[in-house]
């Protein structure tokens, strides 16, 4: 099986990834397999990651981070579809996938 990358597929292919991720990781959650459950749900992040622009997100913004009610993300600077930065109130520089991040309203 040839698996092509995320940064390889079109729109209509991640978004169809997505759907069947998050499928998996429902049936996975079903039968109470938490640690294949976690694993697909990492990677329908991450292909959501690859399904947007990353332009859409500034150095500088704070974001809320998406499962981490009440929690928010200062970015310094983008690489790829990932957001570099810190959660505030923490201390040690992260990378998120910029799909999980939130516009404050």
């Amino acid at each position: 099986m040839d698996e092509k990358k995320f940064s390889q597929m079109t729109e209509h292919e991640l978004r169809q990834a997505i759907a069947d991720l998050n499928e998996k990781a429902r049936k996975a959650e079903q039968l109470g397999m938490v640690n294949e459950f976690a694993v697909h749900k990492r990677r329908a992040v991450m292909a959501k990651a690859y399904s947007l622009d990353p332009k859409e997100f500034k150095p500088g913004e704070i974001y809320g981070i998406d499962g981490a009610p009440g929690e928010y993300f200062k970015v310094e600077y983008l690489k790829g579809v990932f957001a570099w930065g810190f959660r505030l109130n923490k201390g040690e520089e992260e990378g998120l996938p910029i799909s999980l991040l939130q516009t404050l309203k």
